[in-house]
């Protein structure tokens, strides 16, 4: 296949192979699928990681992208079926999987993709096309109840790069995941680090948790319940600038000694028609200085990562299978080449966005990085890139 010339609208995913090479996905997948470098399982996986690339669940061996080169990138003459696919997955489990993750965030932390010391959290409910009798739950309070797969991912909110996600049943309690995740993510993060979080998270077992268990702390807004609405009416606010101001005060469950900081904010020149918001943090860091660094605010790259991701198949789960899968969406109009030990991917129409300079003469780049340029998947042919 790689004596002919390629040509086809998939040809970005080879701007992918040398992030594969910098994070060692190759060595991350043969650990997880435990072959080699000749082995096929190890290329079922990354035609998965490649197939989000394109933010496509699946590609059957009768999808045109078979006729355009996709299986090349993948290191394999043909595509593989939903069967081959599924029985790779089913021959692994969930804390395989979620190793395979832990390694991938080393990696990643090692490229320093996680810059700054603030981490949003967050559940990510995928509508389920699945066959299974299971609990059903709403995404939205008006919309009706359906099948859902619980997914629930931790990001840095500086640079909005996912570390960790871990995955359930639609009958998971937010506080029970949520726990998981963050052992999960205290593998990768090991520095003090703030947790964001949403209303989902004021729970006591989970605040409990964080404070006695965590090298994290946790900043998450409270239930504006009746106890609450009294207790923020009741402070004595510091105003900050005209119309805000805050105040603290300790705060307790009912029934529980366990003892939190409890944070309102107050909005407003007129009494009787101030707003209040309240926040319950474990974090030793002043109470002015979490409100005015607007450190929740942060918590939105989340719902931006959510949003932007979706096609990844975040979207909808046509099965309860645990799936993760990351890459980047680069396409490009090109062909593939072969020149003695180097294939050539040339792009005639290179998205605007990209250093061409980052990719020309790409074996002696990574050569200067340390990096062996020959591809393990591709039986050591190097690659390069043109652009015309």
């Amino acid at each position: 296949m790689l004596s002919q010339k390629v040509s086809g609208t998939s040809t970005g995913l080879w701007l992918l192979v040398p992030e594969l090479l910098r994070l060692g996905a190759w060595d991350l997948l043969k650990g997880w699928t435990k072959g080699g470098d000749m082995d096929f399982e190890p290329r079922i996986a990354l035609q998965v990681v490649n197939e989000s690339a394109i933010c496509i669940n699946r590609v059957r061996k009768k999808n045109s992208l078979g006729h355009q080169g996709f299986q090349l990138a993948n290191g394999m003459g043909r595509l593989v079926t939903d069967e081959q696919v599924h029985s790779l997955l089913n021959g692994h489990t969930m804390e395989e999987a979620q190793d395979l993750m832990v390694h991938l965030g080393h990696q990643r932390q090692l490229s320093g993709h996680y810059g700054g010391d603030i981490i949003a959290i967050d559940p990510h409910r995928i509508i389920s096309a699945s066959q299974r009798v299971m609990a059903k739950k709403k995404k939205v309070p008006d919309s009706p109840s359906e099948k859902m797969l619980q997914t629930f991912f931790s990001l840095s909110a500086q640079t909005g790069q996912p570390i960790m996600a871990t995955i359930a049943s639609t009958g998971m309690p937010t506080t029970r995941a949520t726990k998981d995740l963050l052992t999960a993510t205290g593998k990768i993060i090991r520095t003090d680090s703030l947790l964001v979080a949403d209303k989902e998270h004021f729970t006591e077992e989970l605040l409990t948790t964080v404070n006695e268990n965590s090298c994290f702390d946790i900043l998450t807004p409270t239930l504006s319940n009746k106890r609450i609405k009294t207790l923020m009416e009741d402070l004595t606010y510091k105003s900050l600038w005209a119309g805000y101001a805050i105040a603290e005060t300790p705060f307790s469950f009912r029934d529980s000694k366990e003892v939190f900081r409890l944070i309102a904010q107050r909005s407003g020149e007129v009494p009787g028609q101030y707003t209040y918001k309240a926040f319950i943090t474990t974090s030793p860091r002043p109470a002015q200085e979490l409100m005015e660094e607007n450190y929740y605010d942060k918590r939105w790259s989340i719902e931006e990562f959510f949003r932007f991701e979706n096609e990844m198949g975040m979207k909808k789960a046509s099965t309860l299978n645990l799936n993760i899968r990351y890459g980047k969406l680069a396409l490009a109009d090109g062909d593939v080449r072969v020149n003695d030990d180097t294939i050539i991917v040339t792009f005639y129409r290179a998205p605007q966005h990209l250093n061409p300079n980052d990719y020309i003469n790409l074996p002696q780049i990574l050569q200067s990085e340390n990096i062996n340029p020959r591809i393990p998947w591709l039986y050591g042919f190097k690659l390069d890139f043109r652009f015309k």
